[in-house]
């Protein structure tokens, strides 16, 4: 679709304010709109809205066709598998009509079942909590080890912002202790003690470990911990046995922890292994030793354990030796098992493992998957002294599933798949994995979905392309319901598993940030490339999507090679990366210098401004683009997009739309509510069909 000459959109302002930093000269005309309180900044956002409701008024019956399309593949009145922890089965639900989850348990009976007639207890109901709120997330819950209390944490702005309260779940009254921007919690073993961090208020960088003793006032609480590195993160958790709090302290690439015994609140934290520079670790306990994953000898991390009473790294003792062809993503522990979740050509798997009374490795067995592409990991596990293991699984024809393992007998039972209503027949659906080279020679894996009846690989089908490829995170190969109304309509999907993230471990992650940030990005271009070579897609009919991280992506990408994509889906963007990290201000700037680089120092600047989307736009066509973000976003902050969409209406020379949408009500997200959600992703797509020309 082209400009509608009878719409105009918003003229931002210029106003000069460049910044002068290695005898180069970074031109922003822009920055005004950093001012969030200003009636300008917010007039001039309420006009942008207007004109992109103005430009896809057309598309209304769409959007609502699709609405009800998505809307008809959600069991709206459903439950989650009820999981055991301590005499007590929990569960949360949803109801029709209803935005938000309604947390509940079911007491346990004599024999440890769960009793069809034991009656249900609601221990949060976020409906309620969201009733006269724009806004409404959870952040966290935590039942005290005797069941009585619940400490749970809420954000009705979404700027994950937090406020931590305690629930008497005998009256369903919360108490008086409350705390501010609280990020992690847990419980001591009395059930009297809560420990929980808290986050500085100009970075939002969780640095100080408060002691909490019910009935006392936030300012009587112990300050235990500050934590004054601003790359590092602080947050409290504990041992799936029960018996120690642990508290990390941890950047995107160092990691530190500390312990407590659950039963002596009133101790100090003692260190496990100091940090050093480059080295991470994850910790667990099991009959007096710490078992820990770390990456001290190599990318692909290895398990040690050491004993509590000199837990140090001169202390590590070998238990499962790394494996370069297979990384050690996580490990879950218990009294006569240990699961390891590795990752193989890029694919997740499970290997269950006996451990012997001393520590020592048994028998072991994998679980193995079926399909070519899919995410399996481990699900609720609360209880340690068990012999049945749960995880979820799913793919992109495959609806989430959850099954229990047996240790003893090597067989998995399904205990629920999500049922989606509608007519869905996953029959009606491929998938497909591929390898492609990427510009170096490196081999990118892929993963496609379609639906059979429709795809042709002729080079006639509409493409949809996503991707991410930051912080060593590895793109999931879900399923989605609501990607059902695009499949339908003839389109083919596909996953770019591009370096920067962690399908192929730490290696892969190296491999695609900092100096070498590029190859995200042609990793990517290559994949589409490649996809439309192989007639996978029509070459005039290219979506691309992404968020955050992956809304950088989408920027490098169209500078990259604009004439590659017909339609580009951008939700709360990462496209001012010189400004914003060159503020040290800012929430979350310090610590990104590990992913990004610090761009004071000369060459980390020149590799950041060579692919900085909002400085290195210039004259010439581009795609339609629909670019979205909140108001309230902590992480990416609302004027990055903004200030890209003024600059970029200054220099792009076609007729085809440049929508910018924000959400006034919401953050990083959008919006809370599951409708309001379904709602968004209608927009979303009525903007890419109409674009793509495939309407019906």
């Amino acid at each position: 679709m082209t400009q509608n000459p009878d719409l105009q959109p918003p003229v931002a302002r210029r106003e000069p304010t460049p910044t002068h930093i290695h005898g180069q000269t970074l031109e922003d005309d822009y920055r005004w709109l950093r001012q969030k309180d200003s009636p300008e900044v917010l007039t001039y956002l309420e006009a942008e809205n207007a004109y992109t409701a103005a430009m896809m008024q057309s598309t209304q019956p769409l959007q609502d066709r699709l609405y009800a399309e998505m809307l008809s593949h959600i069991k709206e009145t459903d439950e989650s598998v009820p999981y055991r922890f301590g005499g007590w089965y929990y569960s949360t639900r949803t109801v029709e009509g209803l935005q938000y989850a309604i947390y509940s348990r079911r007491r346990a009976a004599a024999d440890d079942s769960l009793a069809a007639d034991s009656p249900e207890e609601i221990m949060l109901d976020m409906n309620k909590l969201a009733e006269g709120q724009a806004f409404m997330s959870l952040g966290g819950l935590s039942v005290s080890p005797d069941g009585t209390l619940l400490a749970y944490s809420t954000d009705n702005t979404g700027y994950r912002q937090y406020t931590l309260h305690l629930r008497n779940l005998a009256t369903g009254q919360d108490l008086p202790d409350t705390a501010e921007r609280v990020g992690s919690f847990c419980w001591a073993a009395d059930s009297r003690t809560l420990f929980y961090t808290t986050e500085d208020e100009t970075t939002k960088r969780q640095d100080r470990l408060y002691r909490h003793r019910l009935g006392e006032t936030a300012a009587q609480d112990a300050l235990l911990l500050h934590e004054t590195d601003e790359r590092f993160n602080l947050g409290v958790g504990k041992t799936r046995d029960g018996r120690y709090i642990l508290l990390e302290c941890g950047s995107h690439t160092t990691s530190e922890w500390r312990y407590l015994p659950a039963d002596a609140p009133e101790g100090t934290f003692a260190m496990i292994a100091e940090r050093v520079d480059e080295q991470e670790y994850s910790v667990d306990h099991r009959h007096g030793r710490f078992y820990l994953r770390t990456n001290d000898a190599g990318k692909a991390f290895r398990l040690v354990t050491a004993p509590v009473a000199s837990p140090g790294r001169e202390h590590w003792t070998e238990l499962v030796p790394l494996k370069p062809e297979a990384p050690l993503e996580d490990f879950d522990l218990f009294n006569s098992f240990i699961v390891l979740s590795l990752r193989e050509q890029g694919l997740p798997t499970l290997q269950v493992v006996e451990l012997g009374a001393d520590g020592a490795l048994g028998h072991s067995r994998a679980i193995t998957f079926p399909e070519p592409t899919y995410s399996a990991q481990s699900h609720v596990n609360r209880e340690f002294e068990v012999r049945v293991f749960r995880y979820a699984y799913q793919s992109l024809v495959s609806p989430a599933s959850v099954y229990e393992y047996d240790v003893a007998t090597g067989v998995s039972t399904l205990l629920k798949e999500q049922e989606v209503p509608g007519g869905f027949q996953r029959e009606h659906y491929g998938s497909e994995r591929l390898w492609v080279r990427a510009e170096d020679g490196t081999q990118v894996p892929v993963s496609l979905v379609y639906r059979r009846e429709s795809f042709k690989q002729d080079g006639s089908n509409p493409l949809y392309v996503y991707g991410y490829g930051s912080y060593g995170y590895p793109l999931p190969v879900s399923f989605g319901s609501s990607r059902l109304s695009l499949l339908d309509r003839g389109v083919v999907m596909a996953y770019a598993h591009i370096r920067g993230g962690g399908e192929l471990g730490d290696a892969w992650h190296d491999a695609g940030k900092m100096q070498v940030k590029r190859n995200t990005f042609t990793d990517f271009v290559a994949v589409t490339e490649h996809l439309v070579e192989k007639k996978y897609g029509a070459v005039d009919r290219v979506a691309i999507e992404g968020g955050s991280a992956g809304g950088l992506l989408m920027g490098a990408v169209v500078n990259l090679r604009p004439d590659l994509f017909r339609v580009v889906l951008s939700h709360v963007p990462f496209v001012d990366v010189m400004n914003t990290m060159l503020d040290a201000s800012l929430p979350l700037t310090v610590g990104e210098y590990e992913e990004w680089g610090n761009p004071n120092d000369p060459e980390a600047f020149a590799t950041m401004r060579s692919y900085s989307p909002y400085d290195n736009l210039k004259p010439g066509p581009y795609p339609a683009m629909l670019v979205k973000t909140s108001l309230n976003d902590s992480q990416v902050m609302y004027w990055e997009p903004a200030k890209y969409v003024a600059k970029l209406r200054t220099l792009k020379t076609d007729t085809t739309p440049l929508l910018l949408h924000i959400n006034m009500d919401a953050g990083h997200g959008g919006a809370s509510g599951r409708y309001d959600y379904l709602k968004e992703i209608a927009f979303d797509y009525a903007f890419l069909l109409r674009e793509l020309g495939v309407e019906g």
